[in-house]
């Protein structure tokens, strides 16, 4: 059984070496972790709102009725000070001169942003104290939890752009985080690579944010993403799972038509040979009764020469199952979709597919996403499946997503321990070049850079139902556990149905989560 770590001196405000009062917390980019003294009675806190953030209740913590003459905090736009006999409200101006103002809710943030960060490196103890024999003994549980806590405290003085302080344990990380060591060890070296880049955009104090990237967000994959790419599809269950919930989806929605169109959003990522829709049409060519008459396919995409290669190879397939295909590609971003671009015919059953796509329009405003939904919901389509991954990576405050994504690729690195050998380079290309990337751009980026924007699938149904979105519940669970246990991979991979949604998991952590909505 792991110990508990929230007593550690990693979380002792006096070890930390931060100056966290709250004259200097107001100089921080994030809130961060203030000491509240002389606050005994626990109360409960309510959940943030549904834009704010994702985290989990917190459920007791101290209160800020009792802080006495050592705190003050600001509500409703009134003031609160303290005058030596207690806390009084003052509706002036008057504040006072030592600090600058804080909401309430402020406070709040600081304390679940200190809890998700103890809870994560509690359960990354964990999966490294019960971590296989061999591998402690390689690595001990000891140089783990040194890892960990090297990882937390480097992410801590990156936030507050201690340069000097985060570039002496990014040396010490990199001597241990291993390409070709432990799982723990091996997704270090990822989280590592992010640091060492959101360190070199990190601007002095004094200024405001960090220093934008110069990079094209929409840049075609190298061929060593790509490879990386197919290696995680034949391997990983995980895209996998994606298109065969969609396609038994779609299937079904198509059931005794005639004139079925499927727009598909990124054109399965620019897997090569179509493996998706390949699938579909081998089931339409063999469903009871006759195929349909016609099927269309419309992509939708940047990487035009690559689509229009997959294409061709699907038009010929269906050619020689019997079915007439016709393809067409929409050169767009998601972002500047227009609904005329997306050509529709009478008569025709239309489906949206969108496997791994729609996270990367997520912004901070929302506008992108909803402008992309709103184009959606214009066409009707009888279904719209979204695939995504099923973790928390866009909370606005750097640590909290920094300590999410830690646990989630943990998870993935263990996974990847368990189906290939220990110096597998198609292990090392699929972390390096696939998953790295991700945990990169989590890490490193800000803005409209950042498009690894992954969220729960709570957040998802919050999101589709105010776009005017009806959940279609998947049931199919039967149908996919049986899928499951047809995989040539190790044990561990679980499926579970969530509120009508199913979920791909590792050991119980949610990998990817697949839902169908309808207008």
């Amino acid at each position: 059984m792991a110990p508990s770590f929230l007593d550690h001196p990693l979380f002792s405000d006096e070890s930390s070496g931060l100056d966290l009062s709250l004259s200097a917390m107001a100089y921080y980019p994030y809130p961060f972790l203030p000491v509240m003294k002389n606050a005994v009675s626990p109360i409960w806190f309510p959940a943030m709102s549904d834009e704010s953030c994702n985290h989990k209740r917190l459920k007791r913590t101290k209160s800020v009725a009792d802080f006495g003459s050592d705190a003050s905090y600001y509500s409703g736009g009134s003031n609160i000070s303290s005058n030596g006999s207690g806390m009084s409200r003052n509706s002036s101006t008057n504040s006072l001169n030592s600090f600058p103002r804080l909401q309430f809710r402020d406070h709040i943030w600081t304390y679940t942003q200190r809890y998700l960060a103890a809870e994560a490196v509690e359960e990354a103890a964990a999966a490294i104290l019960g971590s296989e024999d061999g591998e402690g003994k390689e690595d001990g549980s000891g140089d783990g939890m040194r890892l960990v806590q090297l990882l937390v405290s480097c992410a801590e003085a990156v936030a507050c752009r201690d340069k000097a302080h985060a570039s002496v344990l990014l040396s010490e990380l990199r001597s241990n985080a291993l390409v070709f060591g432990s799982s723990f060890q091996r997704v270090a070296s990822c989280f590592v690579q992010g640091l060492t880049d959101r360190l070199s955009l990190v601007q002095p104090l004094g200024t405001v944010g960090l220093v934008a990237p110069t990079m094209n967000i929409m840049d075609i994959a190298t061929e060593k993403k790509e490879e990386a790419l197919r290696l995680v599809y034949e391997i990983c269950p995980h895209i996998q799972f994606g298109h065969f919930v969609a396609n038994a989806s779609i299937l079904e929605a198509f059931e005794g038509e005639n004139l079925v169109h499927v727009v598909d959003l990124g054109m399965t990522l620019g897997l090569p040979h179509g493996h998706q829709w390949r699938g579909l049409i081998h089931s339409l060519a063999n469903r009871a009764g006759q195929p349909p008459r016609r099927v269309r396919i419309t992509a939708v995409g940047l990487c035009v020469e690559r689509f229009r290669i997959i294409g061709n190879e699907l038009v010929a397939y269906a050619r020689s199952l019997g079915i007439n295909l016709e393809f067409s590609l929409v050169e767009s971003s998601l972002e500047n979709l227009r609904p005329e671009n997306i050509k529709t015919r009478d008569g025709e059953v239309l489906v949206v597919n969108s496997v791994l796509q729609l996270h990367c329009v997520v912004k901070e405003s929302r506008g992108a996403l909803n402008s992309v939904l709103q184009i959606i919901h214009e066409l009707s389509p009888k279904v719209l499946v979204l695939v995504e991954q099923d973790s928390s990576h866009n909370g606005p405050f750097f640590l909290g997503r920094f300590m999410e994504a830690l646990h989630y690729y943990s998870a993935i690195f263990d996974s990847l321990d368990a189906m290939l050998p220990k110096y597998d380079t198609r292990r090392a290309k699929m972390e390096q070049f696939y998953f790295a990337e991700e945990i990169k751009n989590i890490v490193s980026c800000e803005g409209p850079a950042r498009v690894e924007r992954h969220e729960r699938v709570d957040q998802w149904r919050r999101r589709m139902s105010r776009a005017g979105f009806q959940s279609a519940p998947i049931k199919m669970m039967a149908q996919a556990k049986q899928w499951l246990g047809k995989l040539d991979i190790c044990e561990g991979y679980t499926i579970v149905e969530e509120k009508g949604c199913l979920v791909l998991g590792w050991k119980s952590k949610p990998i990817v989560a697949a839902s169908c909505w309808k207008c």
